[in-house]
């Protein structure tokens, strides 16, 4: 067995050996805990930042792409948003030890469902170094020990953060081994990992879908995966023009390298003349290059100062990740819904109308994790959700859907009181 063999091999059992104590902690324990992270976080800024400058320059050399720097880019601002968040988590009911559904049956058995934590979960993630600490604060609220595993390219910022949270959760009287980084980034040790389902509980995937491919054709244990967002925002004929515009925009330019971000904008074909002279206007005032199928280019193309190109097969599906959008008109409710179930990859979804039926219909027939009336995609998020944070956001349907948050990332036992029944 190698070193890194070696390393994975030790953390992972310690992980697991203090997953059982974790199990049953106060807690006051678990909120000391993250308080003591939100604190570090601000009171070592410093140093995080000039570990994260080494990812960043390193990143930048190498030729990385603007999506992809833009996540490994940690600010002032980035970090203090860090610790609001977790400090939301700290502020959320302790989910562990919650009963639920009891009830009494015809012979006496008192019966219900205890919630407890999943045990032991392994986080396999690239360029994103926040996902250290959202993935840690709600692993340690929810009573589940943690080995994380992030990508060479963010390994310095990670190594900082993860040293931060280890020494915040040990002052706050976590055990030992609670939080495991694996500090060797050798791409061989994933693997390995993933066949270790006899410590590890749970795998969560963060980053590109050649990684979350990969987990989750070789995870010998349950994997949660998505994140991957082809997200769509449908204008219907009856939709008020001044929300029709601040939706699309928002969505797609608040922050346009994230998963929940527009892609593709469909238009019904009775207000496509109206509306799409003002959000192609928006949308290249903000630096958007418009990707537009034959009708919207027709009606797209006198408007002067346009960032415009026909769109191609490829355009659609696509999760863009920049200043890049799908435009196409469409004939009716039908064919936008038809357009979004084929392309759509189960995300985030959106309807811009005034008309009740129109609405409920699009929360009926669609089918994706979080599906949006007269608001923005970019709302897709645990925080944004109250969660405080999010372990990610899963385009399957089991376990768990959507932003993962604290109850997510449980199970429960059954617990049975008797006074002395015996089975006939």
């Amino acid at each position: 067995m190698g070193t890194a063999d070696t390393e994975l091999e030790l953390k992972v059992k310690a992980a697991k050996a203090a997953s059982r104590r974790m199990s049953y902690l106060s807690t006051d324990i678990k909120n000391r805990a993250l308080n003591n992270i939100a604190g570090d976080l601000l009171a070592k800024s410093n140093d995080i930042l000039a570990a994260n400058k080494l990812d960043y320059k390193a990143a930048e050399e190498s030729g990385m792409n603007t999506a992809m720097l833009d996540r490994l880019l940690l600010t002032e601002e980035r970090l203090k948003s860090m610790a609001q968040d977790v400090m939301a988590v700290a502020a959320l009911p302790d989910p562990i030890g919650e009963v639920i559904e009891m009830r009494t049956l015809p012979n006496g058995l008192v019966i219900g469902k205890r919630r407890v934590p999943l045990g032991v979960i392994g986080a396999i993630y690239e360029s994103r170094p926040n996902v250290t600490i959202d993935i840690s604060s709600l692993c340690l609220k929810s009573g589940n020990a943690i080995i994380l595993r992030g990508g060479k390219e963010s390994i310095h910022s990670n190594s900082a953060l993860s040293k931060l949270v280890q020494e915040a959760v040990t002052r706050a009287g976590m055990p030992d081994g609670a939080v495991q980084f694996i500090e060797d980034t050798d791409r061989t040790l994933v693997n390995r990992m993933l066949k270790m389902g006899s410590y590890i509980d749970l795998i969560v995937p963060r980053g590109g879908a050649g990684l979350i491919k990969f987990v989750k054709e070789n995870a010998v244990m349950p994997v949660i995966a998505g994140g991957i967002g082809v997200c769509h925002t449908y204008i219907d004929k009856s939709a008020d023009m001044d929300k029709a515009v601040a939706i699309a925009l928002n969505a797609k330019v608040q922050r346009p390298t994230v998963c929940n971000a527009l892609d593709s904008l469909l238009v019904h074909k009775d207000i496509a003349g109206n509306y799409l002279p003002h959000i192609a206007a928006e949308l290249a005032e903000a630096g958007v290059e418009t990707h537009c199928d034959e009708k919207s280019l027709s009606i797209l193309k006198p408007v002067s100062n346009l960032k415009l190109a026909p769109a191609t097969d490829d355009d659609w599906g696509k999760e863009f990740l920049s200043l890049v959008i799908a435009i196409k008109v469409v004939s009716s409710f039908d064919e936008a819904l038809e357009h979004i179930n084929r392309y759509g990859s189960g995300h985030s979804e959106a309807i811009v109308t005034e008309d009740y039926d129109s609405a409920m219909r699009f929360l009926n027939e669609v089918d994706a994790a979080c599906v949006y009336v007269n608001a923005s995609t970019r709302f897709t998020d645990g925080a944004q959700f109250g969660l405080g944070a999010e372990l990610g956001i899963s385009t399957q349907k089991m376990h768990a859907r959507g932003p993962i948050g604290l109850k997510e990332i449980t199970s429960y036992k059954w617990i049975i009181f008797g006074s002395g029944q015996v089975r006939p």
